[in-house]
């Protein structure tokens, strides 16, 4: 089914990056950095499936190659820590056709991106293990009309109530704010443009006749009242496809049973409080005793003592039907049917508090299990890291080439790491293992209780269907007497 991922990150060379390196790699191609000198080749990347870049109308032409492209773009920023260009990273609908999916990327591309002036590297990946997706590269600077690169942002002067600039003595320059030229950094540019991928994605689905949707909005958002899964990632997707079953599959499968569960248990209390509120409705006549004060067990008492039962069996399923009723019945302090539509209301919101805590519990679990993988990522990758930042700058490029998944993989962590682990100096591995450990025992707790409210559920429906049937042998009686009076 069609999955919704997108991705938005900025490619800074203040945390190592270079642009013409990312591009490289997302292209497969071999692009020699001017910046540094450095050469980097990954001609022999697989999976690459479609390469493409489009241009504004004020970009110089020659930007459609690659290598100019990045390279002006290294050149123009001269600051150690210039934000060089943002990615996208989206996930591809397989249901559509391999020309569909670049379609699609382009038209997105063109709408949200190169219209308002930005240059789109698009490379698609797909190596038929069924996670098609584009990488889409974007430029930082707008251009100006001559075709030469703008301004990020310029300066605002303060003056004074006759006019003059403001000077700060201390910063020894005129006091000034800078003012972004664009709008392309703003807080709800993300959301905008995640909620366009949906969109676009969504029409093309719909276009080529594919009932599967997409929504760039979490499940509580979206007002679906069920337990997310968590993302398999790339190798253990590739795993479970292979029929090798993965710690994140099991817990996903987990999860998937759980959600089936709390939809039935919830479309069952649903039905028997539409049951309950049909036999509480006030009756037309006011002739024989109120509903209100009918002795549940004295109905159900009736049903064995009815002579029409003649099957011994008969009368065994519906004994053994009575003592499991009597003894819930007995438990709860329940004789009469408000008393039971009351207990009805205490499981519905016993259901509603162990639901709650259960996505809590998971949503915390997703967090802390990430932090995990996290930190053992970077505790592994750590000593090659280290051997490639100690390397001259000429050797550098063979190390990188050698180790990039490892390289990789340690700054993304070690960015992970910093966004959340606050003022602390020490990774507190021990700690997120203990929660995690808490959280599973928690979840044991919760799915024990869970159980235990799924089997009242199952009484209160035997209890249900039990009166019916005593109603019903109650109704055929008296009509069998009227027919013998006839």
């Amino acid at each position: 089914m069609a999955i919704y991922h997108c991705s938005i990150k900025i490619i800074s060379r203040g945390k190592g990056k270079s642009a013409v390196a990312a591009a490289a790699y997302r292209s497969g191609e071999k692009i020699i950095n001017e910046y540094d000198g450095m050469i980097h080749d990954y001609t022999r990347k697989g999976g690459i499936v479609h390469t493409e870049i489009l241009l504004p109308d004020n970009a110089p032409p020659e930007f459609s190659d690659r290598s100019i492209l990045w390279n002006a773009v290294e050149k123009i920023e001269k600051a150690k820590n210039s934000q060089l260009a943002r990615e996208i990273e989206i996930a591809l609908p397989k249901e559509l056709t391999a020309e569909q999916q670049k379609n699609l990327v382009k038209d997105y591309c063109k709408n949200h991106f190169v219209s308002v002036g930005m240059c789109a590297d698009i490379c698609i990946h797909d190596k038929r293990d069924g996670n098609p997706h584009a990488h889409i590269m974007l430029t930082m600077r707008p251009f100006n009309e001559d075709r030469t690169w703008g301004e990020k942002q310029k300066k605002e002067y303060a003056f004074d109530s006759n006019g003059n600039k403001i000077y700060d003595k201390k910063k020894r320059q005129y006091k000034c704010k800078s003012i972004p030229t664009t709008d392309w950094n703003e807080q709800t540019k993300a959301e905008e443009w995640r909620e366009a991928w949906a969109n676009i994605a969504n029409e093309y689905l719909q276009r080529h006749n594919i009932d599967e949707r997409i929504d760039h909005r979490s499940y509580e958002r979206q007002g679906i009242d069920k337990i997310p899964s968590i993302h398999l990632g790339v190798a253990a997707s590739q795993m479970e496809r292979r029929g090798i079953q993965t710690d994140r599959g099991n817990r996903n499968r987990k999860i998937k049973t759980d959600n089936q569960l709390l939809r039935e248990t919830k479309a069952r209390l649903n039905k028997l409080k539409n049951w309950l509120a049909a036999e509480l409705k006030p009756p037309k006549s006011t002739q024989g005793n109120s509903i209100l004060s009918i002795n549940i067990v004295d109905i159900l008492s009736g049903l064995l003592e009815n002579k029409e039962i003649k099957s011994r069996y008969g009368k065994i399923a519906d004994l053994k039907a009575f003592a499991n009723s009597f003894s819930f019945l007995q438990q709860n302090g329940i004789t009469t049917l408000p008393q039971l539509q009351e207990k009805l209301s205490d499981i519905r919101g016993r259901y509603d508090t162990i639901h709650g805590k259960m996505k809590a519990n998971e949503k915390r679990q997703k967090v802390v299990n990430k932090h995990i993988e996290q930190a053992e990522k970077y505790a592994k990758y750590k000593t090659v890291y280290n051997q490639y930042q100690q390397l001259p700058p000429k050797k550098q490029a063979t190390f990188y080439e050698q180790h990039t998944a490892a390289i990789i993989h340690f700054e993304a962590a070690e960015r992970y790491l910093k966004q959340h682990m606050g003022n602390k100096k020490s990774l507190p591995l021990k700690a997120w293992k203990n929660e995690a450990a808490q959280l599973a025992a928690a979840k044991t707790v919760l799915q024990n209780d869970f159980a235990v409210l799924r089997e009242e559920v199952r009484q209160v429906e035997v209890i249900k269907r039990t009166m019916e049937k005593a109603v019903n042998t109650e109704e055929r009686g008296t009509t069998k007497k009227r027919d013998m009076e006839i």
